[in-house]
């Protein structure tokens, strides 16, 4: 930026009285400032110094120039200090989205902890079940289910996972003889799923064969929250993701139904990920939630 470099060389000049003073001080020769303010003075169309062998003296428009652009500097200095201010200390506003099962069960119980480390962060928290464009929507991370389909992001795996065919004890007592997959189709299967439509759900069987069984019940809904409510309280049997039940599974509040087959597998894949804009100056607040989330499911989830 040219221009700014002139604008610096003549606030320099005017501060320093002299042009080899203000040159010594940007490593330039008299003659070079002498064509920087020479440029300066042909843009705005004005002159700004009034030039003789022995001093320089301030133009009446020099001397209003000179007020105005000594601030306008003052204001950049103070932004880049500011910005990088943002570089070396975890500070500002943090806008993150999430799915909302993973939220409300892992991100929002962790938000406390994370805020009593970083207490110059302020957090501004997203939920939602849809996707969201982060440019576009100034989020700075964004917490997904699944694999990640747009390259010009980076995505920081916090957990592996698989979908398991899971219901309450008290469903199972009175559903009858389920030994295979193919069985779902004569029970009551709570459905996670956002557009219209037949859901079906694939089974890759121990041989490897894939088998694909038409599903249907009483309650279908696209929040991952109420499904599992309705799962826990027998309702029915649902399809969840293994991280969003490992609790439940161990208290003995759900079964596993087909513990030898797979649902989660090839475009299937299930795992939770921290997706964040590329960026060569990446500011400390993202990597500092990043690196947050990563301990978090390291810890609760392996």
């Amino acid at each position: 930026m040219e221009w700014l470099r002139s604008m610096r060389l003549f606030v320099g000049v005017v501060q320093n009285g002299s042009l080899s003073a203000a040159g010594r001080q940007h490593g330039l020769s008299p003659a070079s400032v002498s064509r920087h303010i020479s440029a300066l003075e042909e843009n705005v169309g004005g002159r700004l110094l009034n030039r003789t062998s022995r001093k320089l003296t301030l133009t009446e428009a020099g001397e209003i120039y000179f007020q105005k652009v000594e601030h306008i500097l003052a204001q950049i200095a103070e932004a880049n200090d500011s910005v990088a201010q943002l570089q070396s200390v975890p500070r500002g506003t943090l806008r993150v989205h999430t799915r909302m099962l993973v939220g409300h069960q892992y991100i929002v119980p962790a938000l406390p902890d994370f805020m009593r480390q970083y207490p110059d962060i302020t957090v501004d928290l997203l939920l939602s079940n849809h996707a969201v464009d982060l440019v576009e929507q100034n989020i700075d991370v964004d917490v997904r289910i699944g694999k990640l389909v747009d390259s010009s992001l980076i995505a920081r795996k916090l957990a592996s996972s698989e979908r398991i065919v899971c219901a309450a004890p008290a469903y199972l007592d009175r559903a009858g003889p389920i030994s295979a997959p193919a069985d779902l189709g004569r029970q009551n299967c709570l459905t996670y799923r956002l557009n219209l439509g037949r859901t079906t759900w694939r089974f890759k069987e121990p041989g490897g064969d894939v088998v694909e069984v038409p599903v249907a019940g009483s309650f279908q809904t696209d929040n991952g929250q109420a499904l599992l409510a309705a799962t826990l309280a027998g309702l029915g049997i649902a399809l969840m993701p293994d991280w969003s039940i490992s609790d439940h599974l161990a208290a003995g509040r759900l079964r596993r139904l087909f513990p030898e087959h797979r649902v989660s597998f090839e475009a299937f894949e299930n795992g939770v990920y921290a997706v964040y804009q590329k960026s060569r100056h990446q500011t400390k607040k993202v990597r500092a939630f990043v690196e947050f989330l990563t301990a978090l499911f390291k810890e609760r989830v392996g």
